[in-house]
C-alpha cells in the first residue's frame, strides 16, 4: 500500500472535499462515488479520500479516479477550508469541531444528543451543513435516500413477515447486501414463496419518495396493497384500521407534532397486525408518530418486539436501510448531491444558504 500523502494545512482558495470513512456498522454508502469525484476534479475542486474497507467502493476505485487517499479517520487533521463529507455519525467525542461538515447529523429535530453535538461545533468554530436541510426554493429536499429506505423497508418487512409465518426459513438475522435490486427482489419472491398466503399491507405516506420506493416492491411482490397518504390521515390518528393489516409500513416525514398512528394502549387490542417496519425512523424524539418504540434496530439485531400475545408484533427501525443496496442508493444519492457540491465556491448561494441558517437557529434554541 502506497504512503498517504502528507495534505498541507495552508490556506486555499480552492474548494477541497474531504470524504470520510463511515463509522457506523453495516454502512456501506457513501455521498460521493468514483465518477462523481472525477467530475468534481475536473472542475478544479481538490477530493481527497479517507480510506475504507467497507465502502462499495474501494480505494482503488477512488485511486482511479484521480483522488487523493489519505488514512482512515484522519479528517481531524484536514486543512481548515477543507469541507468534510460523510453520511452517518461522527464519532462520540467531547472534542470541538473545527471545520465545514456536511452529513445527516439528525439533531435539529432534538434527537438525544443534539446539544452535545451542536455545542463541539460552537466551540470549536466549525459549522454543520445537514444534507437533510438541503432544500431547494419550494423547500423541497434535493438530497435523499428516500426512495431506496422505502424499497429497502419493504423488501425487509416481507421477509420478516415470511420467516414468521414459515418453517422452511431461516432467521432473518444478520443482515447482508444485495449487489442489486433484482437480487433483493429475487430473494423477496422466495421469502414469500415459502409462505401458504399473501400478507396485507398498508403503507402510510405513500404520496413521496420513501412511500413510492415502498410501493414498487409491493406491487413487484403482488401482495394485498393498500396506500395512505395525506387524504386518510388529514383526521388524525391514532388509526384502528391499521390492525387489520399483517404488515404496516411507515414512510412518513413528520416535521410538526400529529396524532400518534398507533399507541401502546392500541396494540392492547385484537390486531392481525403481526410486522412493523418504522422507515422514517426517529424513535429519539417527540414528534414520533409511533411512540411504541424507544430505540432503532440495527442489521444484526433487525427486529425487537414490541407487543406479546398469541400474535407477537415485531418491529423494523433501522435508520440506514438503503445501505442494504448500498451501490445503487449511493449511485443515485451522489448524483442528486454532485451539481450543489459543484457551487461549494460560494456556499453563501444556494441550498448551502438554508442549511446554514438552519444550523444558526437552532444553535440558538441551546
Amino acid at each position: 500500500m502506497p504512503p498517504c500523502p502528507i495534505i498541507e494545512s495552508n490556506v486555499s482558495t480552492q474548494p477541497t472535499i474531504w470524504l470520510r470513512a463511515e463509522g457506523k456498522a453495516f454502512e456501506r454508502r457513501t455521498p460521493l462515488t468514483p465518477t462523481d469525484a472525477a467530475s468534481l476534479i475536473d472542475a478544479g475542486i481538490s477530493v481527497i479520500i479517507e480510506r475504507s474497507k467497507d465502502r462499495t467502493y474501494t480505494d482503488d476505485d477512488y485511486a482511479s479516479a484521480n483522488c487523493s487517499l489519505v488514512a482512515e479517520s484522519s479528517w481531524e487533521s484536514a486543512p481548515m477550508h477543507a469541507y468534510i463529507l460523510g453520511l452517518k455519525d461522527l464519532p462520540e467525542s467531547t472534542q470541538p469541531l473545527h471545520h465545514r461538515h456536511i452529513y445527516f447529523a439528525h439533531a435539529f429535530k432534538r434527537q438525544a444528543g443534539w446539544k452535545e453535538l451542536l455545542l463541539r461545533f460552537q466551540r470549536g468554530g466549525g459549522s454543520l451543513y445537514d444534507l437533510e436541510y438541503l432544500m431547494d426554493p419550494d423547500g423541497r429536499r434535493v438530497t435523499t435516500f428516500g426512495h431506496w429506505a422505502g424499497f429497502a423497508g419493504a423488501a425487509l418487512s416481507i421477509m420478516a413477515w415470511s420467516v414468521r409465518y414459515s418453517n422452511e426459513l431461516p432467521d432473518l438475522a444478520p443482515l447482508t447486501t444485495y449487489p442489486n435490486k433484482q437480487a433483493l427482489f429475487e430473494h423477496s419472491h422466495h421469502q414469500l414463496s415459502n409462505c401458504p398466503a399473501v400478507p396485507r399491507v398498508i403503507v402510510i405516506g405513500a404520496g413521496g419518495r420513501c412511500g413510492g420506493g415502498a410501493a414498487e416492491v409491493f406491487r413487484e411482490l403482488d401482495v394485498d396493497l393498500t396506500l395512505w397518504d395525506l387524504e386518510e390521515t388529514r383526521d388524525g390518528g391514532p388509526f384502528e384500521q391499521i390492525l387489520e393489516y399483517d404488515v404496516f409500513v411507515n414512510c412518513v416525514f413528520v416535521s410538526t407534532r400529529i396524532p400518534p398512528f398507533l399507541t401502546p394502549e392500541l396494540l392492547t387490542c385484537p390486531r392481525r397486525l403481526s410486522i412493523i417496519c418504522d422507515v422514517s425512523c426517529d424513535p429519539s424524539v417527540d414528534l414520533n408518530p409511533l411512540p411504541i418504540y424507544n430505540h432503532c434496530t440495527t442489521f444484526a439485531d433487525p427486529l425487537q418486539r414490541v407487543a406479546e400475545g398469541e400474535n407477537p408484533l415485531d418491529l423494523i427501525a433501522i435508520d440506514h436501510l438503503p445501505s442494504l443496496l448500498p451501490k445503487e442508493s449511493s449511485e443515485d444519492f451522489s448524483k442528486q448531491l454532485l451539481p450543489h457540491l459543484l457551487k461549494l465556491e460560494s456556499p453563501e448561494e444556494g441550498v448551502w444558504t438554508g442549511a446554514r441558517r438552519k444550523y444558526k437557529q437552532t444553535l440558538k434554541e441551546i
